[in-house]
């Protein structure tokens, strides 16, 4: 199962990170299934045959539900096992279903994995050598103050930002099972994933943790650039020994 990215306010089936993934995950011999989740949106004003009504705002924990959701329905059909994966704020989402699958008791993953995801509800202080890495615009868009506000209007209040099915950084790691994670190395969010890796280690969990030479954010996004090869063959080499 493999769940795309947005900011989880935006992304859809169609993208190249959701799109092309699946099919080369599936010229690989995988059967792949990817989930079109609620995406995080405030209430508005939307005009109806009887007048003016509110849409529902949707925030955590809506696109959570929907990702256990669809698991525990590919669970049924697949006696071999699942791996869970995501890119971005897909990786967050597919982490958090991880425990709330753990929670419930449901059948264990036969592994996870996760590509350039934020996973704490803080972006964890980024080293003065990382900073000097960042180029383009999302030097500025992927600022702590603008990655830490995406993660409030998923999460919707404060209170929801401290629960670890929503932000699992930070909280106990040790359901997880072997964990695959391959980050950005020009990217902002890779001070969470880093710090992440190092927490699903510090919890004994067998992690393989690989940082990709001179790329960015949503490198998956672009099938046309080498690193989108490099990130699937890692992909499909790991999934390949489950």
């Amino acid at each position: 199962m493999w769940i795309h990215g947005g900011g989880f306010f935006k992304g859809n089936l169609d993208q190249p990170e959701s799109h092309d993934v699946a099919l080369t995950l599936a010229a690989a011999g995988f059967h792949v299934v990817t989930v079109a989740y609620r995406l995080a949106s405030i209430s508005r004003l939307r005009r109806s045959p009887s007048g003016f009504a509110r849409s529902p705002a949707i925030h955590y924990p809506v696109p959570v539900d929907d990702v256990v959701a669809v698991v525990r329905a590919v669970q049924r059909e697949t006696p071999n096992g699942v791996i869970l994966g995501g890119a971005s704020a897909g990786a967050c989402l597919s982490a958090g279903a991880v425990l709330r699958l753990a929670d419930d008791a449901a059948a264990p993953l036969a592994g996870v994995v996760f590509a350039y995801g934020l996973f704490h509800a803080a972006l964890p202080k980024r080293e003065r050598r990382l900073r000097r890495r960042l180029r383009g615009k999302r030097r500025f868009i992927h600022s702590p103050m603008l990655l830490n506000l995406t993660n409030l209007h998923y999460a919707g209040t404060q209170t929801a930002m401290s629960e670890a099915h929503a932000f699992p950084g930070g909280h106990s790691l040790r359901v997880f099972p072997p964990t695959l994670m391959i980050d950005a190395d020009r990217d902002s969010m890779r001070a969470s994933g880093g710090q992440f890796a190092l927490e699903l280690s510090a919890a004994g969990i067998a992690t393989d943790y690989h940082l990709l030479p001179e790329t960015f954010h949503a490198f998956l996004n672009r099938p046309h650039e080498p690193s989108f090869a490099d990130g699937l063959s890692l992909i499909i080499e790991w999934a390949g020994d489950r």
